[in-house]
């Protein structure tokens, strides 16, 4: 949805010719201009059509006019949110889920996977994640570490649903979400303090500073919570209680700019994670680094040339619990470590705009990825015989690369087309399972090296028959490699045990979508878009046959249409709404060998989703905001068997002015403490009760 000057911003069209005169040629760069050249901000005097982003095309373009649906998350709108973590910010918008209803500040990684239009949720993102331009999925299972991207760093957060993998290859099967950092404008101070019910504390702070061509970032952010007891009360037993959890996150940046036409840059991430699932043994760590690099050069005769140079290390330590059927007692049932790391570079070309029967802006680009990881596991079964399973050790490592060239054809003012195509590359090499038997033997099972390729084409069209009227359609190809861990790593959620498969092949989108935008004032935007997307062999636990647990496989074919729609009217100068609303049709059409769920709706695919806030904003009064999100039944289960009623809910957000540029806020998620499921898989679970905060804010000082 788009708010007005301030807010969030749809937009489904190929860019215009009217092209900034110096185009960055990747998103990696865009917030490390020069303060002199920095992004502009809107204002309550500017529309949001005018905001400039850079997901959609690679390159800076009024939002307005990008060739896919982008939606943005600005700064003002992340500063007043009530939620407290990234993961349930995005899911304000209607057409932005995780893979469960709980939020990361209950729930590992693992099931926090990301989908935009209810593209086949699950613990794996169908999702590419972005931070400056470079992924942040995690390189063994593709999951995302959402609590080590604080927000006090961020500039905005841009959303582009619809298959992205014609600029962005693998991972951007159902499109990019990228999270695109604050310019280094300093001298600049922020700070966060707040503190609520379930003993939750937060800590943050941001610190920048500029010394002519060089300037410095740093960021910190603590936060602390007892969580809530989430098996639901009828299920619940001695074992159960709170789900306590803790990070630690601190991030550098550095940029110089040696020259007009140079830019580097360098940054340094460090995150620290512990969470308990509410009983002793079931609990989860994350340590994580990453380091990064870049360089940006501008030419006036050869276009624009940029460099990204990144590596990350990671260790995720998870342990399971047995639990007795009433609840009352449990015990270690296995305990895995997860070693992963991935390094990464690419380059992108956006050469100067030039005229054959119309204007064009070209850019081509190419990247290389290798991932790799290692899942140790140790069993503690109930009771052996020789045949017992003890320890298991799973891993690969993945090679990716890719390159693509894009064309964005603007015939005349009223009729632009664009153009992209992508061809990628990827390898998986030394996987290997190693069983330890209780009898001593072990068992090693080598798999064999494996090659796939790609071709991601999309085209799309832009109309503009009146100022005021805006006809877009697309289509694209898609696809999604499996991870290392879908290949090689089994896991267990609560009773079911899902097994690994490494004969499972890439998923592919074929896809579509069609829209109109009206903006009769320039305070009132409304939006209509159709969307019809197949997967093919998306990879999906399916139950076994005898219903003792699931295995990963392609299954097949899915059909996940539906329409999205939003309202978005800046009713005076202090009162905005915003309206959004999607709705998916989710549904198997083809399953080899699993004939009963033809027919049925993907597993944790809600049809209806809904969202609408109101705002009243006066800095000398005070700043409040009330969201609805509303959320409607779903499965948890592949065969519909264990429904999940739908959940609405409301969330709070005020803020004054004390002195100077500190603020008093209060926020509140859950407002009136609506308690709903957000889980099946063994023991019914719940979504969180009302969390509760109060705190002190300091926003860019001196």
């Amino acid at each position: 949805m788009e708010q007005v000057a301030t807010s969030r911003a749809f937009a489904e069209a190929p860019s215009q010719h009217e092209a900034p005169a110096a185009p960055i040629a990747d998103a990696s760069t865009a917030p490390e201009v020069p303060s002199s050249t920095a992004l502009p901000t809107a204002t309550p005097e500017t529309s949001a059509s005018s905001r400039t982003v850079v997901t959609g095309t690679r390159l800076p373009r009024p939002v307005r006019d990008v060739p896919a649906t982008t939606v943005v998350l600005p700064r003002e709108e992340i500063d007043r949110s009530p939620s407290l973590t990234q993961d349930t910010l995005v899911r304000s918008l209607p057409s932005v889920a995780t893979f469960r209803r709980t939020p990361s500040l209950v729930s590992d990684p693992t099931a926090q996977g990301l989908n935009l239009r209810g593209l086949a949720p699950s613990g794996v993102a169908r999702t590419l994640v972005l931070l400056d331009g470079v992924p942040v999925n995690d390189p063994l299972g593709g999951w995302v570490f959402w609590r080590s991207l604080p927000r006090l760093g961020l500039d905005r957060i841009e959303v582009v649903p619809g298959g992205g993998s014609a600029l962005y290859g693998s991972s951007a099967l159902g499109g990019v979400v990228q999270l695109i950092s604050r310019p280094i404008t300093g001298p600049a101070l922020d700070a966060d303090l707040s503190a609520g019910n379930r003993d939750t504390g937060l800590l943050a702070a941001r610190g920048a500073h500029r010394w002519g061509p060089i300037a410095a970032a740093v960021e910190t952010e603590l936060l602390t919570s007892s969580g809530y007891r989430i098996v639901t009360p009828g299920q619940r037993g001695a074992i159960d209680s709170d789900t306590p959890s803790n990070h630690v996150v601190l991030n550098g940046r550095v940029e110089a700019q040696p020259s007009d036409a140079l830019t580097l840059s360098a940054r340094a991430n460090l995150f620290r994670e512990n969470q308990n699932g509410g009983t002793r043994f079931t609990t989860a760590r994350v340590e994580l680094a990453h380091f990064g690099a870049g360089a940006r050069l501008q030419t006036d005769t050869l276009g624009t040339f940029s460099l990204d140079l990144y590596g990350r290390a990671l260790r995720f330590e998870q342990n399971r619990a047995r639990v007795a059927q009433d609840r009352a007692a449990e015990s270690l049932a296995a305990s895995q470590d997860v070693p992963a790391d991935d390094q990464g570079a690419s380059l992108v070309w956006t050469a100067p705009s030039w005229t054959a029967g119309g204007t064009h802006q070209l850019s081509a680009g190419l990247d290389a990825r290798r991932l790799a990881g290692t899942s140790s596991e140790q069993l503690f079964p109930p009771t052996q015989t020789p045949d017992t399973v003890l320890t298991r050790e799973a891993g690969g490592t993945q090679w990716t690369g890719g390159v693509f060239l894009q064309d964005l054809y603007a015939i005349t003012s009223a009729l632009e087309l664009s153009a992209a195509l992508r061809f990628d590359v990827w390898r998986n090499t030394q996987g290997l399972q190693r069983v330890e038997r209780a009898s001593g033997t072990v068992d090693t099972t080598p798999f064999e090296d494996r090659t796939e390729h790609q071709l991601s084409p999309r085209l799309g069209m832009r109309l503009r028959p009146w100022d005021a009227v805006t006809l877009r359609a697309s289509g694209y190809r898609a696809f999604r490699a499996p991870t290392l861990n879908e290949l090689y790593r089994p896991f267990q959620v609560g009773t079911v045990f899902t097994a690994a498969n490494a004969n499972l092949g890439a998923e592919r989108l074929w896809g579509a979508e069609a829209g109109v935008e009206v903006e009769p004032l320039r305070t009132l935007t409304a939006r209509v878009t159709g969307f019809w997307n197949v997967l093919e062999d998306p990879i999906t636990n399916v139950t076994l046959p005898d219903g003792t647990g699931r295995e990963r496989q392609n299954l097949g074919r899915a059909r996940v249409r539906g329409v999205e729609a939003s309202i978005d009217w800046r009713l005076s100068r202090q009162w905005t709404t915003l309206l959004g609303y999607t709705f998916v049709d989710p549904t198997v059409t083809d399953a080899p060998g699993q004939p009963a769920l033809v027919g049925r709706q993907l597993a944790q695919d809600p049809r209806h989703r809904a969202a609408a806030s109101l705002t009243f904003e006066d800095p000398s009064l005070v700043t409040a905001t009330v969201q609805l999100r509303v959320t409607g039944p779903q499965y948890e289960d592949d065969l519909n068997e264990r429904g999940m009623g739908g959940a609405l809910v409301v969330d709070a957000a005020v803020s004054r002015r004390l002195f100077w540029k500190v603020d008093l806020f209060a926020a509140v998620e859950n407002l009136f403490d609506r308690e709903y499921l957000a889980g099946r898989a063994g023991v019914d679970t719940l979504g969180p009760p009302l969390l509760a905060r109060v705190g002190l804010r300091l926003r860019d000082a001196p």
